[in-house]
């Protein structure tokens, strides 16, 4: 694959590319610039053969495909039955919010938080509980198991989300097994995104906190996608692996009148991204590797005051520009000076999160060392 030359999403109604003037580069939302995989257009052109689009309904072998997908790549095993689809990630933690807790109750979540999960509790009256991440020297973002007892203390759910967006962090298996050993202890739900779960970089591995056992699963509501692997996200599909039936009946029945059906063209390429999308997708993983490995490097080299730790996942980089003492947020810094967009840091905290900027490295490598360039100049502008 070339991911070089990606071709132009100018005129494309791409929310990305239109938010902003033409010559500001886009490097917010995370959306990647790429084209997807043969095999995906493949199937979408097979299936537009046909000229009626009416309501879909997920087939077997999309079921099949998906049970099969979890055994390999992460050796879990469910059930077609586990599975229920959904028009999107962000749809399923609020509905699992609203069908399992009463407003005044308790949910932990991981901050900083992108920001549909960020504000989710607030929707249904909830109160929030924040677990703080913070990267260490060293940028790893061990967990700190005194803040997540005392946290998690008395919350009905747990809002996870692994890898965690915006730090990028994965979490390891042991890490893992604690967290789901003080859900236990308190009896809290877990609610888990893992929507980033296939953009595993280096010797990081992803483990579905489901897939720790079936006693944990079945505190479990599990929410995945294709999308963000193989940039489908416009298709506007996704799922819920909920092993324990009682769970997702509930579940269930907290879509009515909220969440119909699934878009036909997605259920279409989230098969054929599984079935056939897995060379690509290594090649993805490759590319978006280096990279970071460049944004890393410059960064460090040519403006240390800049702090990023290389994120173990994701094709998003949290940078703290706190040392800068710029005269605005960087996010309107850059985009003044540098006409660059990258995502509000302080849209991932109320408080906190004020000196940080998200950066999409999911692009063309020229249009990241573009940005780059202007960047590091509209910093050094200043000295």
């Amino acid at each position: 694959m070339n991911f070089d030359t990606p071709p132009d999403r100018r005129g494309t109604d791409s929310n990305k590319w239109t938010r902003y003037p033409a010559d500001v580069l886009p490097l917010w939302v995370a959306d990647m610039d790429f084209p997807v995989a043969p095999a995906i257009t493949d199937a979408l052109r097979q299936r537009l053969n046909h000229p009626i689009f009416g309501y879909a309904a997920t087939q077997n072998s999309l079921r099949q495909r998906i049970v099969a997908t979890m055994k390999a790549r992460y050796d879990w095993n469910i059930t077609p039955a586990d599975i229920v689809m959904l028009p999107g990630v962000e749809p399923g933690f609020n509905m699992a919010l609203k069908a399992f807790l009463l407003p005044g109750d308790y949910v932990g979540l991981q901050t900083p938080a992108y920001p549909p999960m960020l504000r989710s509790p607030s929707y249904w009256g909830l109160q929030r509980r924040d677990i703080w991440l913070t990267p260490g020297e060293d940028g790893s973002w061990a967990m700190d198991e005194a803040t997540w007892n005392t946290q998690l203390r008395g919350c009905k759910a747990l809002l996870f989300c692994n890898p965690h967006n915006p730090t990028g962090k994965v979490y390891s298996r042991a890490e893992l097994e604690r967290i789901a050993h003080i859900c236990k202890k308190e009896n809290t739900l877990i609610i888990s995104d893992e929507i980033h779960c296939d953009l595993v970089y280096g010797d990081h591995k992803h483990t579905p906190i489901a897939a720790l056992s079936s006693e944990i699963g079945q505190r479990c509501i599990t929410l995945m996608a294709a999308s963000k692997s193989y940039n489908i996200a416009g298709l506007k599909t996704a799922f819920a692996i909920i092993t324990d039936p009682e769970l997702r009946t509930c579940f269930e029945n907290s879509r009515v009148g909220m969440v119909d059906s699934v878009n036909i063209f997605g259920l279409i390429a989230t098969e054929a991204a599984y079935a056939h999308g897995e060379e690509w997708l290594t090649e993805l993983r490759t590319y978006l590797q280096q990279n970071r490995d460049l944004l890393v490097n410059r960064l460090h080299q040519e403006v240390p005051e800049i702090r990023v730790h290389a994120p173990q996942s994701t094709f998003l980089a949290w940078l703290d520009c706190s040392q800068l003492g710029l005269p605005t947020h960087p996010y309107d810094y850059f985009l003044n000076t540098a006409n660059i967009a990258l995502s509000n840091g302080a849209d991932f905290h109320e408080t906190a999160t004020q000196n940080f900027v998200r950066l999409n490295f999911g692009c063309a490598r020229s249009t990241l060392s573009q940005a780059l360039d202007r960047l590091i100049s509209s910093v050094h502008a200043r000295s």
